[in-house]
């Protein structure tokens, strides 16, 4: 037999090898410290629930009735708009609501305040935009080529102003420049002065300046603040720093939890180099389908040798793993990966495709790609999500996204509106957010937020309980085997 025929025997007999038993086993006795209680069918049982888990039931059995096919009844509808009203008057409540929704119900209400918000999001590029006009003619190093006096002078002012963010100072600085008669004699310095006077950039700054000073601005920019610290600060980016920090070191757990695994596995099959693990496995532009939206790099990835050909070898997935610090960072996940998912499931059956990891270059065969449904079964079988988060006592059964969705509502603002003007707020007047749920795809992902969360929570997974797992069942599958 050639050495040819013998490799192509060889892969066919590791190709037909059957699942790992170990694997399965695994998977299906490994703890879910994170999985969501079954909801409450009756509203009896949630007397003291509080309006946030009233409003996910509701929620939850309105999603139940439209699957069967029927109109949620009125009682429901009641439920909903009460659990909602009593949402909102929760989050305008003084010093102990929800600075965020505060914020947007202050903007709503001022017209002013609006403009600031307004101005604000574009402040970082207006300023940045306004520094360059600057330096084109201020800057301390084209300042050593003009002889001391005035001119140097106002100048060295009007850097220093931006670089304070004195943008009223910096204006009058400019205009006191552009009437100096050294500057007037100046045609390209003159043109430089005159368009950072008539800047856009420039007025809209100023014009936030103005507006900072005015006290319901200020009590906008402080329940703004108390959200946390603003976009770009030291303490953002320290913090964004810290969370990159948090969010590698879970993937190193998840890693070394993996590598047990694929070290197990090869124990109890016998056979060395069967499983290995890589991490940030990157999906190359070869396999066909929509990239849009979809999970292109995957964390740590199981896999399994399906040929002997060192040279070529090729590899099947057995375990997709998704590294997440949070349950609220894997459920906002969750609809990339299926993406994701989609998309692997593209590959064309008879090919093998080349995967950059840090470990190098895989080859995966097409037909485990495509055997990477999103369907329910699957899931369970080829993903998991790992933390090292604590699991909550009880359980949000309303997402965070969710619940500021509801709050964000149009009728839900101008009720707040109402309650914040010291007028009676009609609980009627959000039966609008009723109808937009069960009507409108925009509101789709509230409709579903629980069925979503249960989802995320099924496939989440704690990596010491993974460790357990490995470590505990290992004995058990051996048994088995014996039996």
């Amino acid at each position: 037999m050639t050495r040819s025929s013998i490799s192509n025997v060889s892969t066919m007999f590791m190709s037909l090898l059957p699942p790992s038993s170990f694997l399965d086993k695994v998977l299906s006795v490994v703890a879910r410290r994170y999985r969501l209680p079954e909801i409450a069918a009756e509203f009896s049982q949630t007397q003291n629930a509080g309006s946030a888990t009233t409003l996910a039931i509701a929620i939850e059995q309105a999603r139940r009735a439209t699957v069967r096919g029927e109109v949620p009844d009125a009682k429901l509808k009641r439920h909903f708009i009460d659990a909602l009203a009593q949402m909102i008057h929760e989050a305008m409540r003084a010093e102990v609501g929800d600075p965020a929704f505060q914020a947007m119900v202050l903007r709503h209400r001022a017209a002013h305040v609006r403009e600031y918000a307004s101005l604000s999001q574009r402040a970082d590029q207006d300023r940045r935009s306004v520094h360059a006009a600057v330096n084109a003619f201020a800057h301390p190093g084209k300042q050593q080529r003009i002889p001391l006096g005035r001119q140097r002078d106002a100048l060295a002012q009007l850097h220093t102003c931006a670089s304070r963010a004195s943008w009223s100072e910096l204006f009058d600085t400019a205009q006191r420049l552009s009437l100096m008669p050294e500057i007037k004699n100046e045609s390209a310095f003159l043109l430089d002065l005159t368009r950072l006077l008539d800047s856009p950039a420039l007025e809209r700054l100023r014009r936030l300046d103005v507006l900072g000073s005015d006290e319901i601005v200020r009590q906008y920019q402080s329940l703004w603040d108390a959200q946390g610290p603003r976009s770009g600060s030291r303490t953002a980016l320290a913090q964004g720093a810290a969370s990159q920090q948090r969010g590698a070191a879970v993937e190193a757990l998840a890693t070394q939890a993996l590598e047990a695994l694929a070290w197990r596995l090869n124990e109890e099959e016998g056979a060395a180099a069967i499983y290995r693990v890589v991490t940030s496995m990157r999906v190359p532009a070869s396999i066909p389908g929509s990239f849009d939206r979809a999970k292109s790099e995957w964390d740590v990835v199981l896999l399994r040798r399906a040929s002997t050909d060192d040279a070529m070898a090729e590899w099947d997935v057995c375990l997709l793993v998704e590294a997440k610090a949070s349950v609220d960072a894997a459920t906002t996940d969750l609809s990339r990966l299926l993406r994701g998912l989609r998309l692997l499931a593209h590959a064309e059956e008879t090919l093998a495709y080349p995967f950059e990891t840090k470990q190098g270059i895989v080859r995966l065969r097409g037909a485990s790609l495509r055997a990477l449904t999103a369907d329910k079964t699957n899931l369970t079988r080829a993903v998991l999500y790992c933390s090292d988060a604590p699991a909550e006592a009880a359980p949000r059964l309303l997402s965070a996204a969710s619940r500021m969705q509801l709050l964000s509502a149009q009728a839900s603002v101008e009720f707040a509106s109402t309650l914040a003007s010291k007028q009676h707020a009609d609980a009627q007047d959000l039966e609008p957010v009723w109808h937009e749920l069960l009507e409108s795809p925009r509101w789709g992902s509230v409709l579903h937020q629980y069925a979503i969360q249960h989802q995320v929570r099924e496939l989440m997974v704690h990596t010491e309980d993974l460790l357990a797992a490995i470590n505990g069942t290992a004995g058990a599958v051996r048994d088995d085997v014996r039996s």
